[in-house]
């Protein structure tokens, strides 16, 4: 028999609703309680009506019970329930292991997979059973974080996440608890790609990929778009890195919800947690939804990552770890389903050394990681992206047969692009609109100045060589100071005297208060 008592939030009164069991001699199979303030439910042997009649009205007595009346389940067996009926109903091998790595549970697929009795099974390593990871290693570690590994089981290949599972302690620390590995066979993910391919080949189609670099970077990038794992891509500014996030969404089982993006260096520290979290109505005057509720079920494009602020890393990487957070000034806990890709143009790992960007939110962000190749790296899809921006940008304006000079095909071949695809688009738009005729001459393209022997120069230089030595011995000093930051060590560097050193930094005024270390 199961009861559900309904009462007021008040200091005692559970302790009271018990003696009453107590009082009557009834054993007491099991307690749940909804919320601190919620009803109480109790798991009693089943009573004949006699027994219900004598204490059923001493519970209704007992101030702030508002109501007793019988439930057919107790809230804690409907969620045993649903989890076991999910467990076992799930399509692909799904194994849960404890903090030590022992296996606990594991649903009809794995037991099949593993063709061995379930009680052989439970309290055995999984390392028994699943070769490719080191799992106790993962879990002594100092931060267990989420992994997507190629694994083996029975000699059969499979590509599986494995997710750590943190309780909070009666201190609300985070304590790892364990682990589940939601396994996928290459033949059952082959499967998938062969579902998403078309679609991935349309979302996929506005990326010109002629050289070889850049066709590895769009096949591993159609692999990874199924996987819904958070992505990093690296790369110079420029180069696509939102173009290839969003054809990764649009290929992606995501893709009727919303792609949205916030560029993590254009926006001050409060306004980019605002815009990512919202506000609560105990700040504004309505609540304000941020990306994340917005972007709930899609995929969010967070550019520029490395230039986040290390208060917005830390809300980050709690959105990552367990899907929630709160909006600015609110109280309330919001729960999402997002996927996150991230880009840089810096370089993270380093940033991490130096103490700039958090290690363990480098790690969740990067799962599956992809870096594209700078223009200068692409050679052979330069000719083909510019004939691709002038017909767009002829088009636009009503123009036919806009076309390339060969000089100007051979110039823009050798040009390293400092500012990549974006520079290139810009450039050729710029052309195609304000030149006459229809030839594209090198003199149309407003560059800075360029030789194939001796590079470029951002500007037209002006001033003389010993200025520009100084600007360029300035700007060199003030890089690695930070790295450097005594007067011996950057001697030692650059195999100078201390002295020389120290006249040059005061000559510059780089110092501790004027350089960032």
């Amino acid at each position: 028999m199961r009861l559900k008592i309904t009462c007021e939030d008040r200091l005692g009164i559970a302790q009271q609703v018990l003696g009453v069991f107590v009082e009557h001699n009834i054993n007491i199979k099991g307690i749940d309680t909804a919320s601190v303030a919620g009803p109480i439910f109790v798991h009693i042997p089943d009573l004949d009506f006699s027994e219900l009649q004598s204490f059923m009205p001493q519970l209704r007595l007992i101030e702030g019970v508002v109501d007793v009346q019988t439930t057919p389940f107790m809230p804690s067996e409907l969620e045993r329930n649903e989890l076991s009926t999910l467990v076992k109903t799930f399509p692909d091998p799904f194994i849960s292991i404890d903090s030590r790595g022992n296996i606990r549970i594991l649903n009809d697929v794995a037991k099949s997979l593993l063709n061995t009795k379930e009680q052989k099974v439970i309290g055995e390593g999984v390392s028994h059973f699943v070769k490719g990871f080191n799992f106790s290693k993962w879990l002594e570690g100092k931060e267990v974080l989420a992994q997507t590994r190629r694994l083996k089981i029975s000699d059969e290949d499979f590509v599986a996440d494995i997710l750590p599972i943190h309780v909070d302690d009666s201190e609300g620390n985070s304590v790892l608890a364990g682990a589940v590995l939601i396994l996928k066979s290459e033949a059952r993910l082959g499967q998938q790609m062969s579902a998403f391919k078309q679609s991935a080949e349309n979302s996929f189609a506005g990326i010109q990929a002629t050289s070889g670099s850049m066709r590895k970077v769009v096949r591993e990038a159609k692999r990874m778009a199924v996987l819904d794992s958070t992505m990093l891509i690296c790369g110079e500014t420029g180069t696509g890195k939102e173009l290839l996030a969003r054809s990764c969404h649009q290929a992606s089982e995501r893709s009727e919800h919303p792609f949205m993006t916030l560029n993590c260096a254009s926006l001050p520290d409060e306004a980019a947690e605002t815009e990512l979290f919202g506000i609560g109505a105990s700040k504004a005057e309505q609540t304000k939804k941020g990306l994340f509720e917005r972007v709930n079920g899609g995929t969010l494009f967070l550019d520029e990552v490395g230039e986040m602020s290390p208060k917005l890393q830390t809300k980050l990487l709690r959105v990552i770890q367990d899907g929630s957070f709160r909006r600015v000034d609110d109280e309330d806990e919001i729960k999402v389903d997002v996927r996150i890709i991230s880009s840089t143009n810096k370089d993270l790992l380093n940033m991490v050394s130096c103490g700039q960007f958090r290690e363990d939110l480098y790690y969740r962000i990067n799962v599956l990681g992809l870096n594209v190749p700078s223009l200068r790296e692409r050679r052979s899809d330069i000719i083909p992206l510019a004939e691709h921006f002038i017909a767009k940008a002829s088009y636009n304006i009503g123009r036919l047969n806009v076309r390339l000079s060969d000089d100007c095909r051979e110039f823009i071949e050798h040009y390293p692009w400092p500012g990549n695809v974006r520079q290139l688009e810009n450039v050729l738009i710029r052309a195609v609109s304000l030149m006459e005729g229809d030839l594209v001459q090198t003199e149309h393209l407003e560059l800075p100045a360029y030789t194939r022997e001796y590079g470029y120069l951002e500007q037209e230089f002006e001033g003389t060589l010993d200025g520009a030595v100084k600007n360029f011995e300035a700007d060199l000093l003030r890089k690695l100071y930070p790295a450097y930051p005594s007067t011996r060590q950057l001697a030692k560097k650059l195999g100078l005297s201390h002295t020389a050193i120290a006249n040059k930094l005061r000559e510059y005024g780089i110092n501790k208060k004027t350089v960032k270390i």
